[in-house]
């Protein structure tokens, strides 16, 4: 590869052993894992690492565009410190997610997709988390799960962070 090296050697050797679950054919089964290692190391992905993960799996860019964008997970700019991805899905709602969802908008003073003037937060919209039982459910930068998120909670959460 003569491009210049975009990702860690540690970031690498992660891509590494995930693409040893697949046969050599299938390298492009491993784009999840390898996005969410390099959004890790990065913090959110640009088109260049995108198009670095592209080829260092033997893909076209347009594949790695389409994951990357499809996915909320994923960040194709950089999110806030705090990435608070909110599922508002039936189950989530009918449990208050509504209401959470307002709540967080109120008082952070943003709407989903946007990120505070400070860069400290960034509110997303999410899908089902697989937690229904424990509606309504929030994601903090894609790595920790909260759950029956109330207001109260959810301002217990914000004075934790700030």
């Amino acid at each position: 590869m003569n491009a210049p090296m975009v990702l860690s050697p540690e970031s690498l050797a992660r891509i590494d052993k995930a693409l040893a679950k697949y046969s050599p054919d299938q390298k492009s089964s491993a784009v999840m894992a390898a996005l969410t290692i390099a959004q890790d190391e990065k913090g959110w992905l640009s088109t260049e690492t995108m198009d670095f993960v592209a080829r260092y799996l033997g893909m076209p860019a347009i594949a790695v565009y389409e994951v990357a964008s499809f996915y909320t997970m994923y960040d194709l700019k950089p999110p806030g410190k705090y990435k608070l991805t909110l599922c508002t899905n039936l189950p989530c709602a009918l449990q208050g997610a509504t209401v959470a969802a307002e709540h967080l908008k109120k008082t952070l003073g943003i709407g989903f997709n946007e990120t505070t003037t400070d860069g400290m937060y960034a509110l997303r919209e999410g899908e089902c988390f697989g937690a229904c039982g424990d509606a309504p459910v929030l994601l903090l930068n894609n790595k920790r799960m909260l759950c029956a998120m109330s207001p109260e909670k959810l301002d217990a959460l914000l004075k934790d962070l700030a």
